[in-house]
């Protein structure tokens, strides 16, 4: 299942440039992962400063 970023997030982009496939891109108002492309590494959840994103 593939991570998902909540409300919390503040778009700093730590995770985007962390992401091994480039599943992150930047929403209207916070990042958002692409289910499709995610290999649920755990990358970006270990990199969110603010711990907005989890295994949906």
């Amino acid at each position: 299942m593939a991570y998902v970023i909540s409300d919390e997030c503040v778009s700093c982009g730590a995770c985007e440039a962390e992401c091994p496939v480039n599943a992150i891109s930047e929403g209207d108002d916070k990042y958002v992962i692409d289910a499709d492309t995610c290999i649920d590494c755990g990358t970006c959840a270990a990199t969110c400063p603010n711990g907005a994103i989890s295994e949906g």
